[in-house]
């Protein structure tokens, strides 16, 4: 377990990508499969930087975001918080409510977490969202040589990842 809650993201390259996705979105659940791969090899290539930042858009979406953070707490890396994102989106599939009920679905699906003081990475996370005017998901915006770039929905945001391979 970590003393202090790290920032969801992962990665040392220079390309900085900041992934804005709602676990109850289905362009976003439908997307996260063709994602993963791709943010893994990535990230693997050391060309990018990549942040997963959770946005509330569906009334649930805070509780998810907090267990999330709980599950990177008990075992940061990437391959991990991949495993996590998957077992949250398939739990909002499924219309998962509530602490009780998502702890155990996320208990069955071998997703161990560890509660801690989420906050500080909230609000840092909240800071990009209205950073990057992000009002919709999935959204991605992408840093590289000092100039940013908006990505909106699922074939906007492949299509610019797989130009960074």
């Amino acid at each position: 377990m970590q003393d202090s809650l790290p920032l969801p993201s992962y990665g040392t390259g220079k390309a900085f990508v900041r992934l804005y996705t709602d676990y109850f979105c289905s362009p976003c659940r439908a997307v996260e499969p063709e994602l993963e791969p791709i943010l893994v090899n990535l990230v693997k290539l050391k060309k990018i930087t990549v942040t997963f930042v959770d946005t509330p858009i569906h009334k649930d979406s805070q509780i998810y975001a907090r267990y999330f953070l709980y599950a990177i707490n008990k075992s940061n890396n990437l391959e991990y918080a991949i495993r996590t994102r998957s077992a949250l989106f398939e739990a909002a599939l499924t219309k998962i409510s509530g602490k009780d009920a998502l702890e155990e679905f996320l208990k069955g699906r071998g997703i161990a977490f560890a509660p801690v003081d989420a906050v500080p990475v909230l609000r840092k996370l909240n800071t990009y969202l209205q950073e990057d005017r992000v009002t919709s998901t999935p959204n991605c915006v992408i840093t590289k040589d000092g100039k940013s770039e908006k990505k909106v929905g699922a074939g906007e945001i492949v299509k610019a990842l797989k130009e960074l391979q």
